[in-house]
């Protein structure tokens, strides 16, 4: 049975270290035929630095102080390709205690090896990537934005002191610099909450019914102006990043607000239920809706459907929810029939 397991290399060992037996896994792993390896010194096996170091002597004398010895380190296949392995000798007694020899598994981690190195190389790559983004936060926040408020300021300046020089074209002007710089003002804002999402700050246990309470009060002009009817109840706790999930919440009920009818009732509804330890949450207006084609275009940043003098807006709100969700460990996706409404369905793991 043992000469027919071919994950491992197993082996037994005369009391000197000579092969005595060789299964099939030992011949797949190492190169060698049972032949070949029979009555050979197991110390063929080790690097020439190994051996130098006398290791394998010392498993062997390890093996016979506690009964058995574990070692990983390279070792050396036919072909003289090295393998990195995990090794466990075990001595071997007769009927009168005597030692008279060894058992040998062998186990190729090779793989696991490289996995573990690409993983290293992984979390290296991304914490250089990380420091890049605080850095390019840093220069957003200053370097940035110190030229816009310039830019701001000297127009307003300029329409104190100068308007009445300027004709009805060169005041219209002014406006669009204006304009343009508070636009770039907020879209850098965007950018910036779009970078530093769920960056310092710890999960917290989070009560969805309390966020949606909260929205309400913070869009009561809205609602009573568009006669809104929301409906929630029973929405779960859920560990998240505050922030994020406030703005999630808020970008996904403005963004009903925003894509509403012109003429009718406005209605929100927001459902959630468990499965698979994660909360799925079901957020569904009866606004405008969105055509299938664009039903994926929605989430990727700066992308805009509608026209800029129709809908205001920078097209970040929905990107800035998809990386929401995934920073939960969830996923984001929407179902929609034009003219009739949008359900925007998203999941939270639920890691507690």
């Amino acid at each position: 049975m043992l000469g027919e397991i071919e994950d491992y290399a197993i082996l037994f060992l005369d009391q000197h270290g000579c092969v005595s037996s060789w299964n099939k896994g030992a011949e797949m792993i190492k190169g060698y035929t049972a032949e070949e390896m029979l009555g050979m010194d197991f110390r063929l096996f080790y690097t020439e630095e190994a051996r130098v170091n006398k290791i394998p002597d010392h498993l062997l004398e390890e093996a016979v102080l506690n009964g058995k010895a574990h070692h990983r380190g390279w070792r050396i296949k036919k072909n003289g390709e090295q393998f990195w392995a995990h090794v466990t000798i075990t001595t071997v007694y007769d009927d009168e205690n005597e030692v008279i020899g060894f058992s040998k598994f062998t186990r190729d981690l090779t793989d696991k090896l490289n996995s573990e190195k690409a993983l290293k190389e992984y979390a290296r790559v991304l914490e250089f990537r990380n420091k890049e983004l605080e850095q390019f936060v840093y220069i957003a926040s200053h370097d940035l934005q110190e030229p816009l408020l310039t830019v701001k300021n000297f127009t307003g300046l300029l329409k104190k002191e100068y308007g009445e020089q300027f004709d009805e074209n060169g005041a219209l002007y002014l406006d669009y610099i204006a304009e343009s710089a508070e636009k770039m003002k907020h879209l850098i804002k965007g950018v910036l909450d779009y970078a530093r999402l769920g960056t310092h700050e710890p999960k917290e246990l989070l009560d969805c019914n309390d966020l949606m309470a909260a929205l309400q009060q913070e869009f009561a002009e809205e609602t009573d102006l568009f006669h809104l009817e929301v409906d929630y109840d029973n929405l779960p706790r859920v560990p998240a990043y505050e922030k994020a999930l406030k703005q999630l919440f808020r970008h996904l009920f403005s963004n009903a607000l925003k894509f509403r009818k012109k003429e009718g009732i406005l209605k929100i509804q927001v459902t959630a239920s468990y499965a698979e330890q994660h909360w799925n949450f079901e957020f569904s207006d009866n606004g405008i809706g969105i055509e299938e084609r664009y039903k994926e275009k929605i989430f990727l940043i700066f992308q805009r459907l509608n026209s800029k003098e129709e809908y205001v807006g920078h097209g970040i709100g929905l990107s800035h929810c998809k990386k929401i969700v995934e920073l939960h460990g969830g996923e984001i996706f929407v179902k929609s029939t034009p003219n009739e409404g949008s359900t925007f369905c998203f999941s939270l793991k639920n890691d507690r």
